[in-house]
């Protein structure tokens, strides 16, 4: 790769932009959206079917009906006060995690809070520490402050603490330095997976040892399903927290809807104060206008009047899907039931590739996420993420349907070279 100006890079682009990664979940998207009639296991998109409308366009009626111009105003970088005020006396303490105000910092979206973090965090060359598979706009956004990466497996209860401690001296012993870890124990994008609690505690313990931060990633901690039975399967890591040593992002993206672009991240105090002054450079503020209308649906109890049914209509999609992979695809591929989220993770048949299955289910007008884009290890082949969240459940069926033509035509073209 050229480091001038001319050749390849005639507009003097510097090295780091030259490095970007491309998001895999939106190249999907974009290579999908060419295709008429095609039907997307692969966007992770909450379902419009359970925005709440009328609520929305009661309280925007209502903002602009005061013409406060602070509701259309810039605002603080830290946030609108009274929405941080809310997260801190409900949502927060619902999640027995606490703070104060100066611990907050509203986001526009989660992953400005991975990049917030990845800013004030990662110099070139650091290591984070990830989950194998992990989520892809995490890797993207590290990837693109030159950070690097090593890969920890799971098992059923979430990250191996033995493979972590394996990979933390690797790293050392390499003259490397890892900076931080990145889990996402609820439900975890791709994997579906919850991670235990006596796992939580563990990592937590690791961190304290080795003087890391851990930064968790809780977006669909509330889209539990009844296979979750009490709170403590849920609680974050950062409620434990007693050395101050974890970032905890949180969204409204899942539940109540992503357009408002409304996250935020809890941190220690030195951390918040530096993400403060990263933001202030990158947007100035969070969309106030935004903000207030969150505030509003959270002052109403819309939010907590809408969280059953988001997690009944989300429980009965992954039930159709299931449905949908023990008629079409029963003994061909595996996967662990998801206990919430938006996804479920299959295991493809021996022999098969995520890629090669990928560009067969286009031509069958069904996509999802090849499981490759969600390792660090150059991993992940042998597996699929697919999305239940934001389409019916025809649509669900039919798309497995699809899915398991893409499977048995690529048997058929194998067959056929067997014999040639």
């Amino acid at each position: 790769m050229t480091t001038m100006t001319g050749g390849n890079n005639p507009l003097g682009l510097s090295n780091v932009a030259l490095q970007f990664q491309e998001s895999a979940i939106r190249r999907t998207g974009i290579l999908g959206a060419a295709i008429p009639g095609l039907i997307s296991l692969a966007a992770g998109y909450p379902s419009p079917d359970v925005f709440p409308w009328d609520d929305l366009q009661s309280i925007t009626a209502d903002l602009l009906a005061r013409r406060d111009g602070h509701t259309l105003q810039y605002g603080a970088t830290r946030g609108y006060r009274p929405l941080i005020e809310q997260l801190l006396a409900r949502t927060l303490r619902d999640r027995g995690i606490s703070g104060t105000f100066e611990d907050v910092v509203i986001t526009t979206g989660s992953q400005q809070g991975l990049d917030l973090v990845g800013r004030v965090m990662i110099d070139p060359g650091d290591v984070i520490l990830v989950e194998l598979p992990t989520y892809s706009g995490a890797i993207a956004a590290f990837h693109n402050l030159q950070g690097q990466f090593a890969g920890v497996p799971q098992d059923a209860e979430g990250m191996s603490i033995e493979a972590l401690e394996g990979a933390i001296a690797k790293v050392r012993a390499a003259g490397q330095r890892a900076k931080f870890i990145y889990v996402t124990p609820n439900f975890q994008n791709p994997a579906g997976l919850l991670m235990s609690r006596p796992r939580r505690l563990a990592l937590l313990e690791v961190a304290r040892r080795h003087d890391l931060v851990i930064l968790e990633d809780d977006p669909y901690g509330s889209i539990y399903f009844e296979d979750v039975t009490t709170a403590a399967d849920t609680r974050p890591i950062k409620a434990d927290d007693s050395d101050g040593r974890v970032v905890y992002l949180g969204s409204f993206s899942k539940v109540l809807v992503p357009g408002l672009r409304v996250a935020w991240m809890v941190a220690p105090r030195a951390i918040a104060d530096q993400v403060e002054l990263a933001k202030q450079a990158t947007d100035i503020c969070s969309s106030v206008f935004d903000q207030r209308i969150v505030h509003g649906a959270m002052d109403r109890g819309v939010v907590e009047r809408l969280a059953p049914t988001l997690r009944a209509h989300y429980q009965a999609k992954r039930t159709v899907m299931e449905r949908a992979l023990q008629a079409s695809l029963a003994g061909r591929v595996t996967w662990t039931s998801p206990r919430g989220g938006f996804f479920l993770w299959i295991e493809l048949p021996a022999g098969v590739d995520d890629r090669q299955l990928f560009a067969r289910a286009l031509t069958e007008k069904v996509s999802f996420v090849p499981g490759s884009a969600f390792f660090v290890d150059g991993g992940g082949h042998q597996f699929a993420r697919l999305s239940f969240a934001g389409i019916r459940h025809e649509q669900i069926t039919e798309g497995i349907t699809r899915l398991a033509a893409a499977l048995n035509s690529r048997g058929q073209d194998s067959h056929r070279l067997a014999t040639d």
